[in-house]
């Protein structure tokens, strides 16, 4: 399998180049030249493999199709140390469960710091370790957390040979246990960055920083923001492994026809993800994107216009986790939606976005495929919806959800259709967001043991402005 990018790069790379990258030399995103794609049959073998033998088995299955450059057997053996009952708490790793009449639940907030990243960077920092020491060579991880990216990467690679962390993030912009989860880790590979500013200046200073080629190379820069094409990679499982459960719950024990799932959304990493799926050959009737206040992607959905917003216009809300603006992993979807024309993406996404800040696709023939072909559907939650939902999933379900996957709860109801299961996918444990929650409920959410009074201690953040140079020079510095 080699890969391309989606601003048209001549070159083309393997899986493991492609790892220790993060973005193309032409600022483009890497993708697949093809997605493996898988029938019916294939779908019951795995959905066989995946009841017997569990979700490390089914996730080797699909990463095998996209990394052909890792022996099998040592592939194998990354997936079945990524995914224990040990590290997420569960044998069944991604439990579903169901509210109500086919509406389910999937649970992907356990693993090490309670949210959906760590599904793919407990993998991804197994997979940085395996082919650093291949190469015996040093990796400097750059990246932008606008709240569980950053724990997800730190903790996953906290005392991993070979690399360190240098982790951007919004100053005060993240819950208190969110920057108490990063602050507080004492790692001498791990430093946090707190930027003066929202995190899409935190994501423009990745891509700058990525985008200098000769200090990219210097330094050995990569990244593990969803713009790592391996990252993204991983979360593809958990949507084969969501169809799965559906099925079982199916009142005939058959596979469902379709199944939809909607996803609470910022950068568009996660719903990319099952965009990817569907390519393959996964049956989901829709994709929902679910946004907040920061609905740059729902606007996108309703009218084709794509229209990023300023640091000043771009909102702090109660799931502070998507206040996005500059949804990176979109050009990806872009780039499909297009034909694959990469000297078109190339034009919008660097001409058009940075003349006018915005680029629209409503009078190009291809965006009637957005919710035809690609099927894709949108919505925005606000504050009082989110408290709502959270509200009424408790009294109804006796379930506490946190705020981002109410959005996902609340956006998802107008799209459900009769026989085909919608599956909620949950962002993170209520913990993180306490104040929201103890606001909708009157009462504090269940702090696992190990959190344990995590916001008293020590910290370990150093505060920047919001400039490429000056995190550049403190990379420099702690590189001697």
């Amino acid at each position: 399998m080699k890969y391309l990018s989606t601003r048209g790069h001549a070159d083309r790379k393997r899986f493991c180049e492609i790892l220790l990258e993060g973005l193309a030399p032409d600022g483009g995103l890497y993708l697949p030249e093809h997605y493996p794609q898988v029938d019916t049959a294939t779908l019951e073998v795995w959905r066989a493999l995946y009841d017997q033998h569990g979700y490390a088995a089914l996730a080797f299955e699909i990463l095998s199709l996209y990394i052909d450059d890792i022996p099998a057997e040592e592939l194998r053996d990354i997936c079945q140390r990524t995914y224990t009952k040990a590290v997420f708490g569960t044998d069944e790793i991604v439990p579903l469960r169901e509210l109500e009449n086919s509406f389910f639940l999937e649970a992907l907030s356990n693993g090490p710091t309670l949210a959906f990243k760590d599904m793919a960077m407990q993998l991804l920092g197994n997979l940085f370790e395996y082919e650093l020491a291949r190469r015996g060579e040093q990796l400097n991880i750059l990246g932008a957390t606008s709240g569980d990216t950053g724990s997800a990467a730190e903790y996953a690679m906290r005392g991993k040979q070979g690399v360190r962390v240098f982790m951007t993030s919004p100053k005060g912009r993240m819950s208190p246990f969110q920057q108490a989860q990063m602050f507080s880790l004492q790692d001498a590979n791990i430093h946090n960055l707190a930027i003066e500013g929202v995190f899409d200046d935190c994501q423009d200073i990745v891509k700058a920083v990525s985008n200098d080629l000769d200090f990219k190379r210097k330094y050995r820069i990569g990244t593990v923001n969803s713009i790592n094409w391996a990252r993204l990679l991983a979360q593809v499982v958990y949507y084969f492994a969501g169809y799965f459960q559906a099925s079982r719950a199916t009142p005939e024990g058959g596979t469902p026809d379709t199944v939809s799932f909607s996803v609470p959304s910022g950068n568009f990493g996660n719903v990319c993800a099952g965009h990817v799926a569907r390519m393959m050959g996964l049956p989901i009737q829709k994709l929902v994107v679910a946004t907040n206040e920061n609905d740059v992607l729902d606007e996108f959905f309703r009218t084709g216009i794509y229209r990023v917003r300023g640091s000043a216009d771009t909102h702090e809300t109660s799931s502070p986790s998507m206040d996005i603006s500059k949804a990176s992993n979109f050009e990806r979807f872009v780039f499909d939606l297009l034909g694959r024309d990469g000297s078109e993406v190339k034009r919008l996404f660097s001409d058009e976005l940075g003349s006018k800040g915005f680029f629209e696709l409503h009078e190009h023939a291809s965006f009637a495929d957005a919710s035809g072909k690609y099927g894709f559907a949108s919505g925005r939650s606000s504050h009082a919806d989110r408290v709502d939902t959270i509200r009424d999933t408790w009294k109804r379900h006796a379930t506490m959800i946190d705020p981002h996957t109410a959005d996902g709860v609340k956006v998802a109801r107008p799209f459900v259709e009769k026989g085909v299961p919608m599956i909620v996918l949950e962002t993170a444990l209520p913990i993180k967001f306490a104040a929201t929650i103890v606001e909708a409920l009157d009462q504090e959410p269940e702090r696992p043991p190990a959190f344990d009074g995590i916001e008293a201690l020590p910290k370990r953040v150093t505060d920047l402005p919001a400039g490429v140079s000056a995190v550049k020079d403190y990379i420099v510095r702690h590189c001697a």
